[in-house]
């Protein structure tokens, strides 16, 4: 699984102009599926997402991880980051799981999020939706099991 986390002061996904995910303070991670990803992996992704150190503590070193500060995850499903663009100028999604494993996977990630997090928002699995931020830093991070 892939993990593309954006440490945000804000953030909201919407579909058709409704708010249906919104955080304060936290990580922003857009979740891609791969065809040989598991429950394993989805495991591994949430422990390395709540406990990643990306933001700042009293010495404005990055030693804190969402869990220590309370903030909130907003994961949003994004199957265009199992893209392979290593040729030609239209990507390959070879590699992207089926929609019926990224969906189960996908679920399953923010159910295991909600049980170990008290602060989860999602959006909607294959809708079209429309992702606000405000990212804190600019602090992005690429994270793959």
């Amino acid at each position: 699984m892939i993990g593309l986390i954006q440490r945000v002061k804000h953030a909201s996904v919407a579909e058709d102009g409704e708010v249906i995910g919104q955080i304060d303070q936290g990580l922003l991670a857009l979740i891609g599926v791969q065809k040989h990803d598991d429950h394993t992996s989805a495991d591994k992704l949430l422990k390395r997402l709540l406990s990643y150190r990306v933001f700042a503590d009293s010495e404005d070193k990055m030693n804190l991880s969402l869990s220590d500060i309370g903030g909130g995850l907003l994961l949003v499903s994004q199957f265009t980051l199992a893209a392979d663009t290593q040729k030609g100028a239209r990507p390959s999604f070879s590699s992207a799981a089926s929609p019926d494993l990224g969906r189960e996977l996908f679920e399953y990630l923010v159910n295991q999020a909600g049980v170990q997090h008290p602060i989860v928002e999602t959006g909607r699995f294959g809708a079209d939706m429309q992702v606000s931020l405000l990212n804190d830093g600019p602090v992005t991070f690429w994270l793959e099991t």
